[in-house]
């Protein structure tokens, strides 16, 4: 398969201001970022900088954007693997897909992001059928993790981290978890999807318990319903 099927090919650029976190998530992701401005100092001491990192937890809490934001503070160049496409009826050439990956962000010095991680690094005991198969996929995996070179950084992010193979999680050196949003990050970041509209237009119903794409989705479905009966009435009294 030719390398350019194997990756996603995405320009939106996300700002590290443009993220809601909670204080710990914050402080983790600001002290990853400050050990890449540090680096130099930092390897005079023989200490290491984390380029392996793992981003787990409820879907829709950002983590794909927050691999963006790390990406585009630290201005390099992210290259996403598109899972759809690297992984093959044949375990083998599923290695070889992800190998060509890696290698591509190994060359451009990239931040590698694979999403949904528990596909291609699943517990080798969990799958009697293709134990073999698997055993083979994740040792490569484990391998090309291992000789990532340490001016690229790897991202990965599952929902279900409790499926990744342990020998795999042991591989990563910082990891993030995005629980569901309490209410006082929602609102922060209700506060943010409204900031540009107009007074009348922030008069939603902020839902909570649920993840920031879902919260996302409804508000701007509130924001057009509240629009569109703006338009109607004043198409009415014209």
């Amino acid at each position: 398969m030719q390398l350019f099927d194997l990756v996603i090919s995405d320009k939106q650029e996300v700002q590290l201001k443009d993220l809601v976190l909670s204080v710990e998530n914050e402080k983790n992701i600001q002290n990853l970022l400050k050990e890449y401005k540090y680096a130099d100092e930092l390897i005079k001491f023989n200490l290491p900088i984390n380029n392996k990192i793992l981003l787990y937890g409820s879907s829709g809490c950002g983590k794909t954007t927050t691999a963006k934001a790390i990406a585009n503070e630290l201005g390099k160049p992210l290259v996403i693997l598109n899972l759809s496409n690297v992984v093959c009826s044949r375990i083998g050439e599923t290695a070889q897909n992800v190998k060509q990956v890696f290698d591509k962000a190994a060359r451009e010095k990239a931040v590698l992001f694979l999403d949904e991680f528990d596909q291609i690094g699943k517990e080798r005991e969990t799958d009697d059928k293709d134990v073999g198969e698997l055993r083979r996929l994740v040792n490569s995996i484990i391998q090309l993790i291992d000789y990532y070179p340490k001016n690229a950084l790897l991202i990965c992010a599952t929902n279900h981290v409790e499926m990744i193979d342990k020998a795999l999680l042991r591989r990563f050196q910082l990891r993030i978890n995005f629980e569901m949003p309490n209410q006082q990050v929602l609102d922060r970041y209700y506060d943010s999807i409204l900031a540009d509209f107009p007074e009348n237009l922030k008069k939603i119903n902020r839902k909570f318990a649920i993840s920031f794409a879902e919260a996302k989705d409804d508000a701007l479905t509130q924001v057009k319903e509240l629009l569109i009966d703006e338009l109607e009435n004043s198409s009415q009294t014209n």
